[in-house]
C-alpha cells in the first residue's frame, strides 16, 4: 500500500508495510528433525558467506513455489533412514507458514522440505571450497608482491627521499595492497570452516 508523507515539506511517496507484513518478519524458533550433514551445510554457509542461518533459510523455504519443487524430489523413506538429529533454528514467521502450508498441501514432512531445500546449498559450498583453495594460493603471491613493493619503497625512499613525490604515491599504493593483502588474508582464515566439508 502507498501512502504520501511530508517530509521537509516536499511530498514523497513512500512504501507503508502492513501489520501482517511486519508480523511475517518476526522471528520464531522451530525445531527440525536433520542430517548432521544439512546442519553442517546451513552452518558453514552461513560463517563463510556471513550471512545469518535466518536470512539463509528465509532465501531458501520463503517461496512456496519453490517449496513445491523441492517437495517433488523428496524421495520419502529414504529421507526417513537417514541418521538424524533434532536442531532448533530462528526464522521468519513467514517462512515458518510457507514450510508448514507445503507441508500440509502436499503431504510432505517438513523435515524432509528443509533437509531438501538446504541440500540447494552444496553446490555453492563446493564452489566456495574450490575457490578457496585458490584464494590460498593467491594470497601466498599477493604476500610476496607485497614484499617486493615494500622492498622498492625503501630503495625509492632512499634515492629520491621520504617527501618526493614518487615515494608518496609508491607508499599510498602499498597502503592499499596492504589492505587488501589484510583482508584476503581475514577471508581465507573465514573460509578455513570450509576446507574439511
Amino acid at each position: 500500500m502507498m501512502a504520501e508523507r511530508k517530509k521537509g515539506g516536499l511530498e514523497q511517496n513512500a512504501f507503508v508495510p502492513s501489520l501482517t507484513e511486519l508480523r511475517g518478519r518476526q522471528s520464531v524458533r522451530a525445531t527440525f528433525k536433520l542430517s548432521g550433514r544439512a546442519i553442517e551445510a546451513i552452518s558453514i554457509a552461513a560463517a563463510h558467506m556471513g550471512i545469518k542461518q535466518k536470512s539463509l533459510f528465509d532465501h531458501l523455504i520463503d517461496d512456496v513455489e519453490s517449496l513445491a519443487l523441492v517437495a517433488r524430489e523428496i524421495e520419502t523413506k529414504r529421507f526417513l533412514n537417514l541418521k538424524r538429529v533434532q536442531k532448533t533454528f530462528v526464522l521468519s514467521r513467514r517462512t515458518l507458514y510457507c514450510l508448514e502450508t507445503v507441508s500440509k498441501d502436499l503431504d510432505t514432512p517438513r523435515d524432509a522440505l528443509v533437509e531438501y531445500s538446504i541440500a540447494r546449498l552444496l553446490p555453492v559450498i563446493e564452489e566456495e571450497r574450490k575457490k578457496h583453495e585458490k584464494r590460498k594460493v593467491l594470497l601466498q603471491e599477493i604476500e610476496k608482491y607485497l614484499e617486493a613493493g615494500e622492498e622498492l619503497s625503501e630503495r625509492v625512499e632512499r634515492s629520491l627521499g621520504p617527501e618526493d613525490l614518487v615515494s608518496e604515491k609508491l607508499k599510498g599504493a602499498l597502503s592499499t595492497l596492504r589492505n587488501t593483502c589484510e583482508t584476503t588474508a581475514a577471508f581465507v582464515e573465514r573460509g578455513k570452516v570450509i576446507e574439511q566439508f
